[in-house]
């Protein structure tokens, strides 16, 4: 991962390496090691001939054609270590996507034994350089090193995750020496930090956005059965209008934090293209509201979790700010409900919220597929309602073509339906930094959030780690949340990965891949050797089928935590044999 903003546009390296892997057909490939060298061995007699090896059968998981509305056409085991995905249409962000911790591998045997849910849930089985020893709900998670690793190692042996809630508490536990490293110091303690000559700060760019979301399905629990006023685009204007966020980042932000112009950071390629947000205007919020048929406004519920992020460094005081500027400048009167995280984003993911929600997202690569194709695509979520095919069409397009250039145009277009239509909110994109004991070897802020702890040492056997709250499940194909996630990455790997510090695409289990001119087929070809942590072999079904579970909703194993599986469905596009729509 990178420790400068120069990489962030990790894209141009990204194509580069994909015009190597596809000019002539060249493989992109780890660097080579040169093995030892060892004695020869003494000639022994020649072996009774023996009964050649059973021919690999490799799975296949395809779809009789691309009208089903999805991205993949099929995924092979070609032959024991090489896998090929062959999608519908161009994806040049392939590589970025396919690196995520939600498209991690795990035996095929095992996903079978777990049913797709139960132990899978709690107790992965990965390739990572940490596997679960132990997870006291409500207290501690607790990973052990792995012996069999194979790539580099020089963490502690034994990896504790804790968790609070409040910034106060968090940095009140590193500076007592009970933990190493902290997530999100509090906005007003990065200067105590850095007055700390026993701790060190290390901040993390702000890849990230904060919004206010809308339910704007016409018909929603909680106003007896009469329109849902969300639902009216005016309506959705006008709150858009009758909010200050200058004073929300002002007030509750740190150093580092910006109001967001639009809903992607500016720093990644094609971010901030079409019209800025709209400003803050009160009267013109208020008259439009008229116009829309609420002159006397209306009341409706503001839901949240109240879980720090960097993102939204403190919810409750901003949630509190939200109601008293919409009662002020709309009378809009807002219920503030307060949701578990677990409920909140299953709930948020189904489009089952009431009114408003504040909610946010942080890069996982930097490009605009995970942010407006995410949020906005065909294959997003139900979370703000129903979608507006002008903005799903233009993403479409653009996340087909490769240059920047060719995709302005299109990115140009969803941003600016995107503030014609409000689906939601774009506020801040939010400052954070993490701190860790000054004597941590290795320590690092990730651009994407997903510290790598086998790289970081204290001098010690244990590692003591605390976030910002207790992962939901570790079976992250189904997650979404950041501390899930981070959790999940000390543990399973995918088939291409991060670099450490940085948002560049790298080799990992596979180390190396083809791709064809017109970028969609993509071969791997994994490393040999590779061992789970249940002593079983890595091998190319094991991909198939850790792929295709998530892929196919038809598939017995396709349960997960909530069996939303929202990663691959933003990302790639409708599920293969997806029930009809209700």
């Amino acid at each position: 991962m990178k420790r400068n903003l120069s990489v962030l546009l990790s894209l141009v390296v990204l194509a580069s390496l994909m015009l190597a892997a596809c000019g002539g057909g060249a493989a992109t490939e780890a660097p080579a090691t040169e093995a030892p060298a060892t004695e020869a061995p003494a000639a022994t007699e020649a072996p009774a001939a023996t009964e050649a090896p059973a021919a690999y059968e490799g799975m296949m998981v395809e779809s009789p054609d691309c009208d089903y509305g999805g991205e993949f056409k099929s995924i092979e085991a070609v032959d024991e270590f090489t896998v090929k995905v062959t999608l519908c249409v161009p994806d040049p962000a392939f590589p970025s996507k396919i690196a995520f911790t939600s498209f991690a591998i795990q035996p095929a045997e095992y996903l079978e034994a777990t049913g797709g849910n139960g132990d899978l849930l709690e107790k992965p089985i990965g390739t990572g350089p940490y596997m679960v020893e132990s997870w006291e709900r409500g207290n501690q998670l607790v990973f052990k090193a792995n012996p069999n690793y194979w790539g580099e190692f020089s963490g502690a042996e034994t990896l504790v995750f804790k968790w609070g809630t409040e910034s106060a508490q968090r940095l009140l536990e590193l500076q007592s020496g009970t933990v190493d490293g902290i997530d999100n110091v509090g906005p007003d303690d990065f200067a105590v930090v850095e007055g700390d000559s026993n701790l060190a700060l290390f901040n993390r760019p702000a890849l990230n956005i904060m919004y206010i979301g809308f339910n704007n399905n016409p018909q929603v629990e909680g106003f007896d059965n009469t329109t849902n006023p969300l639902a009216n685009e005016k309506v959705r204007q006008a709150i858009a209008m009758g909010i200050d966020r200058n004073r929300i980042v002002d007030n509750f932000y740190p150093a580092g934090s910006e109001v967001a112009s639009h809903f992607t950071p500016c720093s990644i390629p094609n971010g901030c293209v079409g019209d800025e947000w709209y400003g803050f205007d009160a009267a013109a919020a208020k008259a439009l509201l008229a116009e829309a048929g609420y002159p006397d406004g209306f009341e409706t519920v503001l839901n949240y979790r109240d879980v720090v992020r960097g993102y939204l460094p403190d919810p409750n005081v901003v949630a509190q700010d939200l109601q008293a500027q919409l009662k002020e400048n709309l009378n809009i009167t807002l219920n503030i409900e307060v949701m578990e995280s677990g409920a909140f984003l299953a709930a948020a993911d189904a489009g089952q919220l009431q009114g408003l929600y504040m909610l946010g997202w942080g890069a996982d690569y930097p490009d605009q597929t995970n942010f407006l194709g995410y949020h906005f695509g065909a294959g997003a979520s139900k979370q703000f309602g129903d979608k507006f095919e002008d903005i799903t069409s233009a993403l479409d397009s653009g996340a087909q073509l490769a240059s920047d250039a060719e995709r302005a145009p299109f990115y140009e277009a969803a941003n600016n339906a995107i503030r014609t239509h409000v689906p939601m909110i774009p506020v801040a994109h939010g400052g954070s930094a993490l701190a860790f004991k000054a004597s941590v070897e290795g320590a690092f802020a990730s651009p994407l959030g997903n510290e790598e702890f086998s790289v970081m040492n204290n001098g010690t056997d244990t590692f003591v780690w605390m976030q910002n709250a207790e992962p939901i499940s570790l079976y992250c194909a189904d997650e979404t949340d950041g501390e899930s996630l981070r959790a999940c990455e000390q543990v399973t790997q995918s088939l291409l990965a991060y670099e450490t510090g940085g948002t560049a695409v790298e080799p990992a289990l596979a180390e190396s891949y083809d791709v064809n001119a017109d970028l969609t087929e993509w071969t791997f070809h994994l490393r040999q050797g590779v061992m789970f942590h249940d002593g079983s072999s890595l091998d190319a079904n094991d991909v198939v089928a850790s792929l295709s579970v998530q892929w196919d909703a038809a598939n017995p194993l396709h349960t997960g935590n909530t069996g939303a599986f929202s990663y691959w469905s933003g990302l790639f596009g409708s599920f293969l044999n997806a029930p009809p729509a209700q």
